[in-house]
């Protein structure tokens, strides 16, 4: 559904890589297309590439009401990308020699259930068995009443574990509650001024900063009830996300923290090693997650991923170790799944190989379900197995489904590999009432040996 007044944004504030080959105007026609068919009020995103700012562009409303354009000067909550930091801010403590990953957290907080067994490690790998105090996705009553780190402590990490430490993997945000906690009884110093000296202004993020204390180029939050338009939504009360969720910026200031990462720099060798290696099981099994971090692979990439969910906002922040790249995508609008998309669009405009191929393939697929949602099919295009395989009823039933679901919006290509001496491609068609996978075999020769459209679930 797309709300009765969308008004775009391109507003640029620097592109600093010249090389003429940077897919900008690409990038700026497969945003602008994701928002207009999700909805949502706003987006903003920024690359980075070989140390540099690449791309920074915001789309949309950062205020519906007030018609009022998102730039990118505009602030975004980021929500549990700041776990990155706070894990930043206890590895720098523990280069002071002020506390040890291997500390359990009896040693800080005694009171907490068997902290005498937990380590802050598993704390910050999501291993230590402590109940999360907000899984839930919206708003609820509870959380617009202001509270504090150790209220939330005196509720959740009280009680039983829900697994022996180290034996499962369950995200929490109690854990870095405890672990911000923990720094700070460690420092002698609250975790916003730690993040601010060492980490926020050197950096130069100026924008940064705790969500609590508002600004002018904040973001108004927006929330979604199943397909229905952006409703304006409260955000928490203060104290709720301290080191687990707490900061706002603007994807720029965000785009300067994956720069020093890439280029190692505030943190030792050592410590970058420590944040970045995934953590193991007690039985060997993996989490696919290091340290505030999720470790994995996009476009067949490795990657190092984070999410964050507040009210009213979502964001996406992916780091590329073997391209020097970072992608950064923030929206100020929750219950709806439109960052994911934006973030596998932006990497596949980057990464594919070819991009020109790349987005004549995904033309060249967009045309062919188009036409299939309209009964034809141009068979030139498919090889003879294909051919077999699209039979005069496998056509009816195609478009019958097909229809109910409108118009096409939005063709994300979402995997691209070889296998069986073809190019495997994947992609999620979204249409206005539905979305399909589309599961895709293309020959040498260009001709379409699969396609077939799948349900998602």
């Amino acid at each position: 559904m797309t709300p009765t007044r969308l008004i775009f944004s391109t507003t640029l504030v620097a592109t600093l890589l010249t090389a003429a080959d940077f897919p900008t105007a690409q990038l700026d026609q497969k945003i602008s297309a994701t928002l207009a068919a999700y909805g949502a009020p706003s987006v903003s995103v920024a690359i980075v590439k070989d140390g540099s700012l690449a791309y920074a562009k915001a789309f949309g409303d950062d205020n519906l009401a007030a018609h009022h354009r998102a730039t990118t000067a505009t602030r975004y909550a980021v929500g549990s990308i700041s776990k990155q930091f706070t894990v930043a801010a206890i590895l720098l403590a523990q280069e002071q020699g002020k506390l040890s990953l291997d500390d359990k957290v009896g040693k800080y907080l005694p009171d907490l259930t068997r902290a005498n067994e937990v380590t802050i490690r598993e704390l910050l790998s999501h291993t230590s068995g402590y109940q999360d105090y907000a899984p839930q996705d919206y708003m609820i009553e509870e959380w617009a009443r202001p509270t504090t780190p150790q209220a939330i402590m005196d509720h959740w990490a009280k009680k039983p574990l829900d697994f022996d430490p180290g034996t499962r993997w369950q995200y929490s945000n109690t854990n870095y509650t405890i672990a911000g906690t923990i720094l700070e009884k460690a420092t002698g110093q609250d975790l916003m001024s730690f993040l601010k000296q060492h980490i926020l202004t050197p950096l130069g993020m100026a924008s940064a900063g705790d969500c609590d204390s508002k600004s002018a180029q904040d973001a108004t939050a927006y929330t979604r009830f199943a397909l229905g338009p952006p409703r304006p939504v409260a955000r928490e009360g203060a104290g709720w996300y301290f080191a687990a969720g707490e900061l706002c910026m603007t994807p720029s200031d965000l785009a300067k923290w994956d720069i020093a990462f890439l280029q190692k720099r505030i943190l030792s060798e050592a410590s970058y090693k420590e944040f970045t290696k995934e953590v193991k099981l007690t039985d060997g099994k993996s989490t696919h997650y290091a340290l505030g971090l999720s470790v994995g692979e996009i476009q067949g990439l490795p990657a190092f991923t984070h999410g964050g969910e507040v009210s009213g906002f979502l964001a996406s922040n992916a780091v590329f170790p073997t391209k020097n790249t970072g992608i950064i995508v923030l929206s100020n609008q929750d219950g709806v799944n439109m960052v994911p998309t934006v973030m596998r669009e932006m990497a596949a405009t980057l990464f594919s190989p070819g991009n020109a191929e790349a987005t004549a393939q995904d033309a060249k697929v967009r045309h062919i379900l188009e036409e299939l949602t309209e009964g034809k099919i141009d068979r030139s295009v498919f090889t003879q197995n294909a051919n077999d395989y699209f039979t005069a009823g496998a056509l009816k039933d195609i478009r019958t489904s097909l229809v109910p679901l409108g118009p096409l919006k939005v063709l994300t290509r979402t995997a691209d590999q070889l296998r069986g001496g073809m190019t495997h491609l994947t992609y999620r068609a979204r249409f206005e009432h539905d979305t399909v996978a589309l599961n895709i075999y293309l020959m040498p020769d260009g001709k379409f040996e699969q396609f077939m459209i799948e349900e998602t679930f």
